[in-house]
C-alpha cells in the first residue's frame, strides 16, 4: 500500500446550507475541507488539528464548530495530556478567560477516556493480563513508534514472547524472511490492536484472536490508538530466518484507525 494522502470528506455545509447559500456550502465542504484540510502531505491532520483549535480558542468561538474541532482533534491522535497542554500555553497567548471557555468543553470531549484502557498505568494494565509485561524493549527501540514493552517466554523450541504496547504505539512496517518455512504468528492477548499486511485493511484485534504472518509478506502491529495492547509471538521455524525492518506507519495512516 503506497503511502498518500487523505481525502477529507465533508457535507455539513451542503446538508445545512446546500439550498441557501450553495457557493458557502462549496467552499466549506470541497474547498476547506477537500482541499485545505486534504493537504496532509505537507501538515499531517493532527499538525492541523492543533493549529485550528488554537485559532478558533484565540477569537474566543467555543461553540459547535470548536466541539467539532477539539473531536476530530482527539481523533487525529491528540491526547488529553497533550490537550491541556496545548491550551495552558496558549492560555498565555489568547488570554486567560478563552482557556477556560476551551477547557470546559475539551474536558467534556475526552472525559470518556477517564476509565478507558488508555488511561491505566503500565502498572494497572499489568494486573488485567495474565502474561508479564517484561521490561522496556529498547534493543528494538527504533523500529516502533512510541513505547514497547518485552518479557520472553518460552526461549527453547519454538520461542515465544509477549509484546505489549502503550496506546497509539505501533511496530514499523516489516517482513519475516527466510528460505524455508519461518514466519510468526500472533495472539492478543490483552487490549485493544491492529494487524495489517500491505496493500490490505487493517485488522482489529481482541483477546482470543489469533494472526499467521507467512515469511514474505509486508506488515506492521500495534496498538489501538485509545487502548494497550500485548499479543505473544511466536517465531516459526525456519531455515535462514531474518527481520526486515522498513518505514514506519506514517500519523495519517494510523489516524484512519478508530
Amino acid at each position: 500500500m503506497a503511502q498518500s494522502q487523505v481525502t477529507i470528506r465533508q457535507t455539513a455545509g451542503h446538508d445545512a446550507l446546500g439550498e441557501f447559500a450553495p457557493e458557502f456550502a462549496h467552499l466549506n465542504d470541497d474547498i476547506l475541507f477537500g482541499e485545505v484540510w486534504s493537504r496532509n502531505d505537507l501538515l499531517s491532520l493532527r499538525d492541523r488539528s492543533l493549529v485550528t483549535v488554537v485559532a478558533l480558542m484565540s477569537q474566543g468561538l467555543t461553540d459547535s464548530s470548536f466541539k467539532y474541532h477539539l473531536e476530530s482533534a482527539k481523533k487525529n491522535g491528540v491526547t488529553k495530556t497533550e490537550i491541556a497542554e496545548i491550551l495552558t500555553h496558549a492560555a498565555f497567548y489568547a488570554g486567560w478567560s478563552k482557556a477556560w471557555a476551551a477547557f470546559r468543553m475539551a474536558k467534556d470531549v475526552w472525559a470518556e477516556n477517564t476509565d478507558s484502557m488508555a488511561a491505566l498505568s503500565l502498572e494497572a494494565y499489568a494486573r488485567t493480563i495474565i502474561f508479564p509485561v517484561g521490561s522496556s524493549n529498547d534493543a528494538y527501540a527504533k523500529y516502533f513508534t512510541g513505547q514497547s514493552y518485552l518479557a520472553p517466554i518460552v526461549s527453547e523450541g519454538i520461542p515465544v514472547a509477549n509484546v505489549t504496547f502503550e496506546p497509539g504505539c505501533r511496530n514499523n512496517w516489516h517482513v519475516h524472511k527466510a528460505t524455508k518455512g519461518g514466519g510468526q504468528t500472533l495472539i492478543c492477548v490483552g487490549g485493544r490492536g491492529y494487524y495489517q499486511e500491505w496493500g490490505k485493511e487493517p485488522v482489529e484485534l481482541h483477546p482470543g484472536d489469533a494472526v499467521h504472518i507467512p515469511a514474505g509478506v509486508k506488515h506492521w502491529h500495534g496498538a489501538a490508538p485509545d487502548s494497550w495492547f500485548s499479543h505473544l509471538a511466536f517465531e516459526i521455524p525456519g531455515e535462514d530466518n531474518s527481520n526486515e525492518w522498513l518505514e514506519a506507519v506514517s500519523q495519517d495512516e494510523y489516524s484512519e484507525l478508530k
